[in-house]
């Protein structure tokens, strides 16, 4: 692994700065894994909102409106991490913000529908941009042609950080229930194991990683970046000449949309349709974690060798046949074996799109672009689960035709993925970099 990395770095990179990295990706997934998936999802369904029909459109609307503010915001936050060099500051920033406000999503009790969708909307939207100023970091990091082993390396670990919080927390929660402590009281302790985990953890990365970009100089009456739409809407007409890299979004958009739909509703589905128990349930996820680790890492080496193309035109095939098996399954049996699949593709998914914006997005505006990333991967966010909200609202609760539909996800995202041209798109880069320079 050690020479392995070295030959992965560019010039001047040090071991303990991707460590510190990856260390990121370790202490963030804590909050998907135990706030978006396996305790508060389930927990605002059944217990906060004591499973009414419009439960979990409310738990996807909430979400949705978060995805919306990232999307209109990420990109020139990301602009402003670039041309003031300051994309460590806002990381810290944004990370300190979601550890407090994951941390007091303890303070909700069954019956505070709106505190619970407000702290929600608020952690998710500062989640949200810490993992995308991280990656930014990624084409600072590694050589276009290892990008793909030092993304899944990042996301791998990511998902033993997820493990361990929910590990902790399942801990805590099977305690309690030995001792006939509700829900009410032992769900709120999982958020303050998470929050502080991720608030521990993220420490490594700020002592470790470097702000390896330089400040550019600009007018500050002409040039300053600003948080408005049409700075966005300048953000995008940068990205218009880069038609591989928009033709990656538009893939990321439609698989990604069906990859938030398993990250925020699998604990819902488990207990809803399957019959999961909340310790079933995390445990379930628990396990689809050590899938997603082993796909990340694993793939992570075979996407560099056999292509990110047909890695992730792989995974693709795998998310669709799992929809198939939730989807016709009553049987717990199946399900885990679902689940399992479920989890080897999502971290091979998730840690390919990132390798592939790596390589393919300039240089010197590596933040600003993984701003139209995470604008792409939010959209999917708010597509993906307020489509299956949607359907299960208006199919009175059917949830096997929501999952089933999300299958459709993964397959437009194949159909998107055929066209695209990585090679191309590199080539671009390079000839932009070189006369940037």
């Amino acid at each position: 692994m050690s020479d392995s990395l070295s030959n992965s770095l560019n010039p001047g990179v040090q071991k303990r700065e991707v460590f510190g990295w990856a260390m990121y990706d370790f202490a963030n997934s804590g909050y998907v894994t135990v706030v978006m998936t396996a305790v508060f999802a389930s927990y605002f369904v059944g217990g906060i909102a004591k499973s009414a029909t419009w439960a979990t459109l409310a738990w996807t609307i909430a979400l949705s409106i978060s995805y919306a503010l990232v999307m209109i915001t990420m990109p020139i936050i990301g602009q402003w991490g670039d041309v003031y060099a300051i994309k460590k500051k806002l990381l810290m920033w944004t990370t300190a913000a979601c550890v407090i406000t994951t941390a007091m999503l303890s303070w909700v009790q069954p019956g505070d529908i709106f505190l619970a969708l407000f702290l929600v909307v608020l952690s998710n939207l500062f989640f949200s941009y810490g993992e995308t100023l991280a990656a930014a970091f990624l084409p600072e990091l590694a050589q276009p042609q290892a990008m793909g082993k030092v993304s899944g390396w990042g996301w791998s670990l990511g998902y033993v950080g997820g493990m361990l919080s929910l590990g902790v927390s399942l801990a805590y929660v099977l305690n309690a229930q030995k001792n006939s402590i509700p829900a009410s009281q032992f769900v709120p302790a999982t958020m303050l194991i998470t929050a502080g985990l991720y608030g521990v953890a993220s420490l490594f990365c700020f002592a470790l990683l470097k702000e390896r970009a330089v400040a550019k100089e600009v007018n500050e009456d002409i040039d300053k970046p600003a948080l408005n739409l049409k700075a966005l809407m300048l953000t995008f007409n940068k990205a218009r000449k880069y038609k591989d890299f928009l033709q990656l979004l538009a893939c990321i958009v439609a698989y990604q949309a069906g990859v938030a739909v398993a990250i925020t509703l699998a604990g819902i589905y488990a207990e809803q349709v399957i019959g999961f128990e909340p310790q079933e349930t995390m445990v379930l996820i628990f396990v689809l974690n050590i899938a997603a680790m082993v796909g990340a890492f694993g793939l992570g080496y075979l996407q560099d060798k056999m292509g990110h193309k047909s890695t992730l035109a792989l995974t693709l095939v795998g998310w669709i046949l799992t929809c198939i098996l939730a989807a016709l399954t009553t049987s717990k049996g199946v399900f885990w074996i679902a689940a399992a699949v479920a989890g080897f593709c999502m971290g091979s998914s998730q840690s390919s799109g990132r390798a592939m914006v790596g390589i393919l997005v300039p240089a010197d505006q590596s933040a600003e672009f993984f701003g139209l990333w995470s604008f792409a991967v939010r959209l999917a966010s708010i597509l993906g689960p307020l489509m299956y909200g949607l359907i299960t609202f208006l199919t009175d609760g059917n949830q096997r035709i929501a999952i089933a539909s999300t299958g459709l996800l993964f397959v437009v995202g194949l159909l998107l993925l055929l066209p695209l041209n990585l090679d191309r798109g590199q080539e671009l880069r390079r000839q932009e970099s070189n006369a940037s320079h």
